[in-house]
């Protein structure tokens, strides 16, 4: 993936020397080909094609973050709770409906 970057930004970086060189070109046009026809457009497509990779690299680091922050689980022990985890049950409400 790399390569063609690189290949797309020399090609691109030539065209600006032509452009600069060239009888009726100008240095304000060369820079103007070289961010609008290299530089700008590998940007976008590296930053898109290098997303899959960032998501997985914060999927794992906050594995291993929540592996750090819980730690192993003690072995069975009859002070906690069922499930381990030392916090109050998530539902409040009865399960049954009482009919006023």
């Amino acid at each position: 993936m790399y390569l063609v970057a690189i290949v797309w930004l020399y090609i691109a970086l030539m065209m600006a020397v032509a452009e600069a060189t060239h009888t009726q070109g100008t240095v304000l046009g060369a820079v103007f080909t070289f961010i609008l026809y290299g530089a700008a457009p590998v940007a976008l497509v590296t930053y898109l094609l290098g997303t899959p990779g960032r998501r997985r690299a914060r999927r794992a680091a906050q594995a291993a973050h929540a592996a750090r922050a819980v730690g192993p689980l003690p072995l069975a022990s009859p002070t906690l709770d069922p499930d381990e985890r030392r916090h109050a049950p998530g539902d409040t409400v009865s399960p049954e409906r009482i009919e006023p």
